[in-house]
């Protein structure tokens, strides 16, 4: 099977939403995506992008389909400096298994040395052992140490 990992485009944002929204469903919390197509597009490809994401892809006669994701931005630390937060990864359950997320996972590697970056960042769920172990297979630590903290301001 031929997988291409390519930079998104904004002409990719309805496919990567929907791929948010499956990846909020498997976290259980499906009600929690409520970011319009516009913002994300906005946000995203914009004049001010605050959004950079890979997208892994397959050829059809009709096009290609996206079967994963992986959406980033810059992050920083007063300690660290800039590093690449991952926000989100996710590969279809149909496409699990085929090296995809691993393929997504090193572009993100390759994206932080070209900019510079020192690290990598990320949260996981306590409960999400596949990510978990994929994670460990790159060296990941895990802090259990800090609290996420978050305000709605609407």
């Amino acid at each position: 099977m031929e997988i291409t990992i390519r930079r998104a485009v904004a002409s990719d944002c309805p496919r990567i939403l929907d791929l948010v929204q499956e990846l909020a469903t498997y976290e259980k919390a499906p009600q929690e995506v409520t970011v319009s197509l516009e913002h994300f597009t906005e946000s995203g490809f914009g004049p001010n992008p605050v959004w950079w994401a890979f997208v892994a892809t397959t050829p059809t006669p009709e096009g290609e389909i996206i079967h994963g994701f992986a959406l980033y931005y810059i992050r920083f630390s007063t300690w660290k400096g800039q590093a690449l937060y991952l926000e989100d990864i996710l590969v279809t359950e149909a496409m699990r298994g085929h090296k995809i997320g691993a393929r997504l996972f090193d572009r993100l590697f390759a994206e932080a040395r070209e900019k510079g970056f020192n690290r990598i960042c990320w949260q996981v769920l306590d409960w999400n052992e596949p990510a978990i172990n994929f994670y460990k297979k790159y060296g990941a630590s895990f802090d259990g140490e800090w609290i996420n903290c978050a305000v709605d301001v609407q």
